[in-house]
């Protein structure tokens, strides 16, 4: 008996340690109409750039990072602050632990969980956006990810495209994901069509361990941003198209193993030099000259 209550107690301070995945609360009811103008060091666009495992920290300066000088995000982020001057385009990269701890390695590994890393990465992403909003009624908005950083766009733009976010979809320029974990054929617009498989949180989903809560697919998908939402995935990238037999919950060990694996695969590493179409444009000029179209197209913003 009192062997099992250590197990017990054991097994409960794993979790405990380890963390629980972090659901934000409602988004902000609707406010007063909106203002005709706003202050003059509120930019037209805010592009809220999300960098994938281990390619941050929560200490970098979200508007020059420079922790991770090698991070895919800047490879996209870089040649907009370049080509906008911050008054039309403010590139804000989120800044967060970005981690995803082996919860059965031994000895452990001195990562942070990924329930806690996507948790701050979410919340961190929401607030900078909340901020913005009190501030800049009229500032417009684009997401993008790598990654876990995909993962916690499109479940920031999840939320705000089903009226739970913290701005209204309509304020939403558009969201592009680079390999999102939750990615399935049914959600959003894919820039490269015909890959198999899903993401590997919906190959994994209901798998609940310390630290690693895998949430399956968007079972409200996009809402009112679906026809705003980018996904481009490497057909040879586990980590958005795991087949659905190659991932099991009922294999923990090995499943743990390709997935970790599948971060630090070549094909997960090179989205700087993936081609999404006939064109030859890589996936990080896709996204560059997308965020740039978008911001183009964006009437200037009154100030006063």
């Amino acid at each position: 008996m009192a062997l099992i209550v250590v197990i017990l107690l054991v097994v409960l301070g794993w979790y405990l340690l380890a963390g629980r995945l972090q659901t934000p609360g409602p988004g902000p009811t609707p406010g007063p109409e909106q203002p005709q103008s706003q202050p003059a060091d509120c930019p037209d666009v805010l592009a809220v750039a999300i960098p994938g495992t281990w390619e941050s920290t929560a200490t970098d300066d979200p508007y020059n990072p420079t922790a991770m000088p090698a991070s895919l995000m800047q490879s996209i982020t870089r040649p907009l602050q370049e080509q906008f001057s911050p008054e039309r385009l403010t590139v804000y990269t989120v800044p967060y632990v970005a981690q995803f701890s082996n919860p059965i390695a031994l000895p452990p590994d001195g990562q942070q969980s990924y329930n806690n890393s996507r948790s701050e990465g979410t919340a961190r992403t929401i607030d900078i956006i909340a901020q913005t909003h009190a501030r800049c009624a009229l500032t417009k908005y684009i997401l993008t990810g790598f990654s876990q950083g995909a993962v916690i766009a499109g479940d920031v733009a999840a939320r705000i495209g089903n009226g739970e976010g913290p701005v209204s979809a309509d304020l939403v320029l558009g969201t592009a994901l680079i390999a999102d974990g939750r990615r399935d054929a049914d959600s959003g617009i894919q820039v490269n069509p015909g890959i198999g498989g899903v993401g590997a949180e919906v190959a994994l989903g209901g798998l609940d361990l310390p630290g690693i809560t895998m949430t399956g697919s968007r079972p409200t998908e996009f809402g009112a941003l679906n026809d705003r939402v980018y996904e481009i995935c490497n057909p040879t990238d586990m980590i958005c198209a795991s087949p659905t037999d190659a991932l099991s919950p009922a294999n923990i060990p090995n499943s743990l193993a390709v997935l970790i694996g599948s971060i630090g695969n070549p094909a997960h590493a090179m989205y700087a030099s993936f081609v999404v179409d006939d064109a030859g444009t890589t996936a990080t000029e896709w996204v560059t000259r997308w965020a740039a179209d978008l911001t183009n197209n964006t009437p200037e913003v009154p100030h006063s």
